[in-house]
């Protein structure tokens, strides 16, 4: 099942809706715990699709892929390396990528995202999917040089707008064996799949929620395989997730 966050004309809020073909079937308030039925049928072409959530916040998995740690000059770490994302650098499809001043290397990176639909605290692996509401497309969009020079994480992964999110959440899908890439203006640069995930969607959600509280809506980024390169203005870069979509954002400075 296809659940896309919508902006509908003369409606002054967000609505959630089931996508089916090119119709939307708008519900009332959230898709989690339990989903209303559908209160109205719209054409897909007569919304705007947004970024499918706005956590509280956005959980980020670090050399998640073995290749991805190796070009960036490093081995797989012992234990998972995760940092947050604030949830005001989240855009949806669509929306534009903006290069901050402050950075002269900003990078893409594909990932898949799990979005949370219960909340969850010491969930053992084999639960996962009870707390897993589905999948999304991400970019860690992610200023490398601040990154390098920082020593840590937050500055580089945090400008508004560097972390795209969408279409769509997908809630009927196995994230075990998905094909997962980037394109910059039609270019191939990153070509994985979720096999090589040094530890699966359904252990980062077990590991991270031994050490935080995941509340519904809240999302796991987990990795980016190896290809990453520089994003400039004009730009256009494209994540696309096997079963799940495409997610396309251009870039511009302002």
């Amino acid at each position: 099942m296809r659940i896309a966050r919508v902006s509908v004309p003369g409606v002054e809020f967000p609505v959630y809706g089931v996508i089916t073909g090119d119709k939307i079937e708008l519900i009332t308030g959230l898709p989690w715990p339990d989903m209303s039925d559908p209160v109205a049928a719209l054409n897909l072409a007569d919304v705007k699709i947004l970024a499918p959530v706005i956590p509280s916040k956005i959980v980020c998995v670090g050399k998640n892929y073995a290749d991805h740690a190796k070009e960036m000059g490093g081995d797989v770490p012992t234990e998972p390396v995760i940092f947050l994302k604030p949830n005001t650098t989240v855009i949806g499809d669509g929306d534009f990528i903006v290069l901050p001043p402050q950075s002269t290397n900003v990078h893409h990176e594909a990932e898949l995202a799990i979005i949370i639909g219960a909340l969850a605290k010491n969930v053992e692996v084999d639960r996962a999917d009870e707390v897993i509401f589905g999948y999304t497309c991400a970019n860690d969009v992610t200023a490398r040089d601040l990154q390098n020079s920082d020593l840590q994480w937050t500055r580089s992964k945090s400008f508004d707008t560097f972390c795209p999110l969408g279409p769509w959440i997908e809630t009927e899908l196995d994230p075990e064996n998905l094909d997962i890439s980037c394109q910059v203006n039609g270019t191939t640069k990153q070509d994985g799949n979720t096999s090589d995930l040094v530890r699966s969607a359904r252990e980062m959600v077990s590991w991270i929620s031994h050490m935080m509280t995941l509340l519904p809506g809240d999302v796991i980024l987990t990795g980016t395989p190896a290809g990453v390169s520089q994003l400039v203005s004009g730009d256009t870069v494209t994540v696309t997730i096997e079963d799940i979509g495409t997610l396309t954002n251009s870039v511009l400075v302002r």
